[in-house]
């Protein structure tokens, strides 16, 4: 029996994901957003946050603090003008000293009035911050903690911290002077200031992890980019090679030392990816995205799907909790 799920049109359809890889990795996170409130101290303070399952991000705007993981790795002094990530971070603690006895952060953000909070006399305030906080579907939630380190730290005098700094403030300003609009804005700013860490982070790591360092690779790093453009083209090694201008074994043997794996499966596991996603927010049939991701009969995509995720995919999209409302 077909099921009665309905779908638009298939007309002028507009490529499967997205040809930035950035974009389209955070595209399938569907991130959410929370933003703290601005915070401000004068004195001793310290504050200790729960861990946390995905990815929290903060600018320090005055003053000094340390980050310190409550799994007795070294702390870290955190300066004004810096902006740290943190991924998938066990319980942990910011203060102005790692000996000063902590407050719970969770109750002293629920206490905000007007989206500010305060430590001490705010006449003498020496110190303030400003952050966030991200959630990411689960389903595709490793293809970033994965290829990130657990403390992305940008500091203030890092040559990418231009563009950054103006984004931190930006944020710390609009949390400030919440009026019409300023949950989208700050919903916005905060994602712009996730997408800046991200380049920062590559910018000034040697050899970044996974599909994130590849991207900065002058030969993997374009051939990845064009597979990402179209996704539907039957890549060959052969191709892929020209574009990263290598050998076709040199090409292979480069993808897999900085990817993990080869480019035929990786270039599968991505569609797949795009196709979980579709499926689940119903919006396209499953003869589109057969053609969306290139295989010549929704049979062969069928095959394929099964493979990578365990079942077809008329099961996944009708599973209960797998199906999202269409936007």
């Amino acid at each position: 029996m077909e099921s009665a799920i309905s779908y638009v049109s298939s007309k002028s359809r507009s490529p499967l994901g997205s040809s930035d890889p950035i974009a389209a990795a955070i595209g399938l996170l569907r991130p959410r957003t929370a933003v703290d409130p601005d915070f401000s101290a004068a004195g001793p303070w310290a504050l200790r946050f729960e861990a946390f399952e995905y990815v929290k991000i903060g600018g320090i705007e005055q003053g000094e603090c340390w980050l310190v993981f409550e799994d007795d790795s070294d702390p870290v002094r955190l300066r004004k003008g810096d902006v740290f990530l943190l991924v998938n971070p066990p319980a942990y603690r910011l203060a102005s000293s790692p000996t000063v006895e902590p407050l719970p952060a969770q109750a002293l953000w629920e206490s905000a009035v007007k989206g500010r909070v305060c430590i001490g006399t705010e006449a003498d305030e020496d110190f303030s911050m400003c952050g966030g906080q991200f959630w990411f579907d689960q389903a595709n939630t490793t293809m970033l903690i994965d290829v990130l380190p657990r403390l992305v730290h940008v500091r203030a005098g890092d040559r990418s911290l231009g563009q950054l700094a103006q984004v931190a403030h930006l944020l710390s300003t609009e949390t400030k002077n919440r009026t019409v609009g300023s949950s989208l804005v700050l919903d916005h700013l905060v994602q712009i200031l996730f997408v800046h860490v991200l380049r920062a982070h590559v910018d000034q790591t040697d050899h970044p992890a996974g599909w994130l360092g590849a991207l900065s690779d002058d030969g993997v790093g374009a051939a990845l980019r064009a597979l990402h453009a179209d996704i539907s083209h039957r890549w060959s090694l052969q191709e892929l090679a020209g574009i990263a201008r290598m050998s076709r074994s040199a090409f292979a043997a480069a993808f897999k030392k900085q990817l993990g794996t080869t480019p035929g499966e990786y270039l599968i596991q991505w569609r797949m990816s795009l196709a979980r996603d579709a499926l689940r927010r119903n919006t396209r049939s499953i003869s589109e995205l057969a053609v969306a991701t290139g295989y010549e009969s929704e049979s062969a995509f069928s095959t394929a799907f099964r493979r990578v995720v365990g079942s077809s995919p008329k099961q996944y999209r009708d599973a209960p909790g797998e199906r999202m409302t269409r936007t």
